[in-house]
């Protein structure tokens, strides 16, 4: 098989291939076509993906170019993790917020809607090639914001895009083991979109295990998202909520964590420093990329670790992997067809009940050689159904926006959103992300 990423010069590209050397398993992945619009990062994530393929008889080849059509050409896979604007627009994302009093952060609240103002229009792009070069290939979408970008992509591609992220089995896998139980032995009872969503039940061997989590002050100190959002205030939710929440639940304290560097500004030039070092010595490229891997993963969220006394990642969350894992038994299952249980970011159908048929939700999905399926979800009470409702209604429009290239419902996207607090304030922020993110100002020319 033929696997493409797009955005192959991205630093976690490394965690991909990875995953790829120690699948064995028939048929494998065999070629990975790197795709980026910078030479110099591809030619970088080169240098460590020959360290990594040092010792093994036969790993996959690596071809690298910055022509999307040659990287789409005969792929039976497509991993999408592209960055428009780069980590400069992260932080721009991030800063233009916080300095109108706003959470500053990627994904979540105004930051996210600015990354995917600029980054629907080159996704639906890069979906329409796919289509052209590659129509019988399955895109897994990393690009945030996931739910989006996935939503977007679907106009052109349908059930054939289907976006990841780790959260939700992060999440699940702290809780089963602070029972301690086999994550792959239980049933997650898990909604919502993507990095906002909850999970309200736990199953194993028949039985609901969640209450007795919630109940266990011992038990549910071992959930980081438990400490990031305190015992109480979980066991008032009944369930346990997506890490990314915390931005919502506890708005001042991440404004107020955000006086410091910001998350985008730390990546920046850590990876700054990764990069040129490995333009330096690219003997050396490998270990400087653990080294920086390391670096980022410990600071995950630090912020808010830092605000709530979370305390540290664990060891366990830090060598568990991520999006890869995910990413390749979603393949696995597709192209073996070897059946599995796994929450994705897909049409909703009627899945979930209050949501829009064609809204992209976070939702555990049956998947094999056929495809994706989603799984029918419990009716959702006011408290986590309205804000969902009010999220989806924001990535909706925002999507309008960025389509017709409309100010106004750019305009719209931001004011509706549960974390902007008036409508002058979202004329604001389009302004200053005008202003800061020369691709967003190509969207929206003013």
């Amino acid at each position: 098989m033929r696997l493409a990423v797009l955005g192959g010069g991205g630093f976690r590209v490394p965690l991909v291939y990875g995953a790829l050397l120690r699948d064995t398993a028939k048929p494998r992945v065999e070629e990975v076509v790197l795709y980026d619009v910078s030479p110099e990062r591809l030619e970088a994530i080169s240098h460590v993906l020959r360290g990594m393929a040092a010792g093994h008889d036969d790993p996959p080849a690596v071809r690298v170019t910055t022509d999307l059509d040659d990287a789409l050409t005969g792929a039976d896979f497509v991993f999408s993790a592209i960055r428009v604007g780069g980590l400069a627009g992260r932080t721009a994302d991030e800063r233009v917020a916080l300095e109108l009093g706003l959470v500053g952060q990627e994904t979540t609240g105004p930051g996210g809607i600015a990354y995917g103002l600029r980054t629907v229009p080159v996704a639906v792009r890069v979906a329409e090639r796919v289509a052209a070069r590659a129509p019988r290939a399955w895109v897994i979408n990393f690009t945030n914001p996931a739910g989006m970008i996935t939503e977007a992509m679907r106009s052109v591609l349908g059930d054939r895009v289907i976006g990841i992220c780790d959260s939700p089995i992060g999440l699940i896998r702290r809780a089963a083991g602070a029972l301690g139980l086999d994550p792959a032995r239980v049933s997650p009872d898990y909604v919502g979109l993507n990095h906002l969503g909850w999970l309200r039940g736990l199953v194993h061997d028949g039985r609901d295990v969640l209450p007795s989590l919630l109940a266990d002050d011992a038990a549910l100190h071992q959930v980081e998202e438990a400490r990031l959002l305190g015992a109480d205030w979980v066991r008032v939710l009944g369930a346990l909520p997506n890490e990314y929440l915390y931005y919502y639940y506890f708005a001042r304290q991440a404004v107020a964590a955000g006086a410091g560097t910001t998350r985008g500004e730390a990546l920046l030039e850590q990876q700054g420093r990764f990069y040129a070092a490995v333009r330096e010595r690219p003997g050396d490229a490998l270990d400087a990329w653990r080294r920086a891997r390391k670096e980022r993963d410990e600071s995950y969220m630090a912020e808010a670790r830092e605000a709530t006394d979370a305390g540290e990642r664990s060891a366990e969350d830090l060598e568990a992997g991520g999006y890869e894992g995910i990413a390749l038994a979603l393949m696995a299952a597709i192209a073996r067809g070897e059946p599995a249980t796994m929450i994705l970011n897909v049409r909703n159908g009627a899945a979930v009940p209050g949501l829009p048929d064609d809204a992209v939700v976070e939702i555990p999905c049956a998947v094999d050689g056929s495809g994706v399926r989603p799984l029918a979800t419990r009716p959702l009470p006011g408290r986590f159904l309205g804000l969902m409702q009010q999220v989806k209604e924001v990535e909706q429009t925002a999507i309008e926006a960025a389509m017709t290239g409309s100010s106004r419902l750019a305009v719209a996207a931001f004011a509706l959103h549960p974390l902007v607090d008036s409508v002058p304030t979202a004329h604001r922020l389009l302004d200053g992300y005008r202003a800061r993110i020369p691709e967003l100002a190509a969207v929206f020319p003013g």
